[in-house]
């Protein structure tokens, strides 16, 4: 017999975005060797930069084989290091996320804790904030991994601020207010807002507006901000990020209570491509979030191997802005192309300036305008014309027939092959149903009625 933690379903594997994920995995496709498969387009990850990575790697064979000059440091790394991390490695960190930020924030290594990935700093802060059954708000959509990240251990609850594509799906200081009412009628208590900056699934940078927004409402509820802001360095024009640090220091408000509320997510799984080594990390200016949150990082430690390696590799700044440099041009390439192919099949993206995907519009492919249909579009997707893709009710997205694509973790030719059969196994079958479909009111019973018509109105002139 397992534990109720263990036997509920409220982890969220049910959702249509895990799903998508069990289908390919049952027939992943390989351009040799399984052709009909189904292409991993659910995946939000960066493989266009790995041979920059590769390339470092091969060129500084000590901090690969774990040597500092030659020496090696094995034993030093192997044995017990406590939780904190290594001071080298978290000082490089917060330097690295400076830089990222326009060098327009200074951040403190006293202030970051280490854990194995955002997954685990998302969760980490929800423990540190939230006790069961107490809520946050969260625009949406939303990444759909949170409704397992942030309640399913932790018996927090998620109340959507409700987005819209009327404007782009912006958040709204009226949608702020409906949420945290919706909150209070289902007799839960707020403890924040949460949102990623960059966008997950919008590809999107919030705006200064938004941040003011969201700012005002917590100041206004004595309640916490987490800025979730994994896709930082994704952004094509640097410029147009707005880390909510940045947001704060513009108005004034360092040091005061509300910057104490204030939490950041952070990784290098997004930026730098490297979700394999669980790098994760939580910045707030809270004494007590931090010694908290340092403890709970015990249960998942980054390994003492990886973060050497990583601290030598991002003290090489040389390095690390021509990768940050190159990485964003081709993603924003690779992001231009599929926008450029959806857009020669009728299909339509949400403008976006971040990301690893495009938050894509097939409204008008729905056989109605319903979950339901969506459903039913999506299901074709995934299982006749071979792709998976998130659809826009696993983000909790408040209108049927959007869906998210991501395009990073693939190659150029994969992605032609997955753009060829969104046209001809789903575009181009619709447009000849719909052509098949005559109006009623061609058909013969009609023609009919309006000849009779004509004919009555004829004899009257």
């Amino acid at each position: 017999m397992l534990s109720k933690k263990a036997s509920c379903d409220s982890h969220g594997q049910n959702s249509s975005y895990f799903l998508g994920w069990e289908e390919y995995e049952k027939n992943p496709y390989d351009q040799v060797k399984n052709p009909t498969g189904i292409i991993q387009m659910g995946l939000a990850e960066n493989q266009l930069s790995l041979d920059l990575l590769e390339s470092w790697v091969a060129s500084n064979p000590d901090a690969a084989g774990l040597k500092t000059n030659g020496k090696s440091i094995f034993r030093k790394l192997a044995l017990f290091q406590d939780y904190h991390g290594l001071p080298a490695f978290k000082k490089v960190l917060v330097e690295t996320m400076a830089e990222m930020r326009g060098n327009l924030v200074k951040l403190e290594a006293d202030n970051l804790v280490l854990t194995a990935g955002a997954t685990s700093a998302n969760e980490t802060l929800m423990f540190c904030l939230a006790d069961p059954g107490e809520a946050f708000l969260i625009p949406t959509p939303y990444y759909p991994g949170f409704d397992r990240d942030l309640k399913w251990r932790t018996g927090a609850e998620i109340v959507p601020i409700q987005c819209t594509s009327l404007n782009g799906f912006e958040i709204t200081a009226d949608a702020l207010e409906e949420a945290y009412e919706r909150a209070q009628k289902l007799n839960l208590k707020v403890k924040g807002v949460l949102f990623t900056n960059p966008s997950n699934p919008l590809g999107t940078t919030l705006t200064v507006a938004e941040l003011d927004h969201i700012i005002n409402f917590v100041a206004k509820k004595h309640i916490h901000i987490i800025s979730d802001e994994v896709y930082a360095g994704t952004v094509f024009v640097s410029s147009s990020f707005v880390s909510i640090t940045e947001a704060l220091m513009k108005r004034n408000l360092e040091n005061t209570e509300l910057w104490n509320r204030v939490h950041i997510v952070y990784s290098l799984s997004k930026d730098l491509g490297l979700p394999g080594f669980r790098i994760g990390m939580i910045y707030s200016n809270n004494p007590k979030v931090v010694s908290a949150a340092t403890k709970m990082s015990s249960f998942g430690l980054i390994s003492s191997q990886t973060q050497y390696l990583l601290s030598q590799m991002l003290l090489d700044k040389k390095f690390t802005r021509t990768y940050m440099s190159e990485n964003k041009k081709r993603l924003l390439k690779r992001k231009e192309m599929l926008i450029s192919e959806l857009k020669r099949s009728g299909i339509a993206c949400l403008e976006g300036n971040a990301g690893l995907f495009c938050w894509v519009d097939m409204r008008h492919l729905l056989r109605d305008n319903t979950f339901e249909a969506e459903k039913a579009l999506w299901e074709k997707v995934v299982r006749v014309v071979g792709l998976n893709i998130s659809p826009g009710v696993s983000c909790h997205c408040t209108e049927p027939g959007w869906f998210r694509m991501c395009f990073a973790n693939m190659c150029e030719e994969t992605l032609r092959v997955a753009m060829h059969r969104i046209k001809v196994r789903l575009v181009d079958v619709h447009r000849t149903r719909t052509a098949r479909v005559k109006p009623a009111w061609l058909s013969p019973k009609w023609v009919k009625l309006l000849a009779s018509f004509i004919e009555s109105w004829l004899k009257l002139q």
